[in-house]
């Protein structure tokens, strides 16, 4: 698809952002202990569409933050995502071997090394939003961005969504079951991302930040109904990861609940109720309106 014409621009500058400031937290691969650290950045850097980054900063610059407010937020929920990849490709959960077209941390290194990986990208992540000097000033706001990314990447988050899917495997489940699993999994971050934009902003109030959050989850939602989507109609190449492997686990879907056009029917109304969220910012909120037709219409 062509990307509506804010967004190119947007998405090379952000990403460019997000990979610098990953460049500066993570260790080097010289310092012990080096094979940790070099997995560390195999997983982390040069890779992916930073969806979750770029939202951090579509949010903050519309409310009015400063990109280098945003930065540490955005590498913070990109190192969350990496380690949730890392841990989801083991043998012991998706046992996948491609991950962002190359091999998966596993598979490069070792298991072992996979998991202190993702455990450490975790923590990374915590370090930066606890120490970055150029993020809001504000403890308390500081604080709320630690308890809004632990709590999305926890047992009522990310991790027990991924409890739930693993259940979830050749068992059949009803449309609200599917959308609770994905509020968890997918969602979580989607919605953290979108906040912690917000609070970057010392004066981020109640009424903002409830609208923001029933956009980035309808988003979150609409996200993983497109990845459900992309696994029966895309491919590996394009992918970057095994096409057809939720089919293959016979995984509960979207397309296999409801039906294809019927999940691209629900996909497309949860991106109007997201448009319709951010209604009252009017031109500013141009770029998060971009940034769901973009996600409803990726290819990979």
């Amino acid at each position: 698809m062509s990307l509506p014409s804010l967004l190119p621009s947007l998405l090379k500058t952000y990403q460019a952002r997000t990979e610098k400031t990953l460049e500066h937290w993570l260790p080097s691969a010289n310092i012990n202990p080096s094979q940790l650290h070099e997995a560390m950045r195999y997983t982390s850097l040069d890779g992916g569409k930073r969806v979750r980054p770029v939202l951090v900063y579509l949010t903050g610059q519309m409310l009015g933050a400063s990109p280098a407010a945003l930065d540490g937020p955005a590498c913070a929920l990109e190192l969350i995502h990496v380690y949730s990849l890392i841990h989801d490709d083991l043998p012991a959960m998706d046992d996948d071997e491609l991950r962002r077209g190359k091999p998966t941390c596993h598979i490069q290194f070792d298991e072992a090394t996979a998991i202190l990986t993702g455990d450490a990208l975790q923590s990374l992540a915590f370090y930066i939003l606890a120490h970055d000097p150029k993020m809001v000033s504000d403890a308390s706001q500081r604080l709320k961005m630690v308890e809004t990314l632990a709590l999305a990447s926890g047992s009522r988050g990310m991790a027990g969504g991924q409890a739930i899917d693993l259940a979830a495997v050749g068992n059949a489940m009803s449309l609200v079951e599917l959308e609770n699993m994905h509020i968890h999994k997918t969602g979580a971050l989607i919605r953290a991302s979108v906040k912690l934009g917000a609070l970057s902003l010392p004066d981020a109030n109640a009424a903002q930040l409830e609208k923001l959050d029933h956009f980035a989850n309808c988003m979150g939602l609409a996200f993983q109904i497109r990845d459900d989507i992309l696994d029966i109609e895309s491919d590996t190449e394009t992918l970057g990861k095994p096409q057809g492997s939720d089919q293959a686990r016979n995984k509960p879907t979207y397309p296999a609940l409801l039906g294809m056009s019927e999940a691209k029917r629900r996909a497309d109304e949860l991106h109007q109720e997201a448009i319709d969220s951010v209604a009252d910012w009017g031109e500013a909120a141009q770029p998060l309106r971009d940034i769901a037709e973009y996600i409803i219409h990726r290819k990979s």
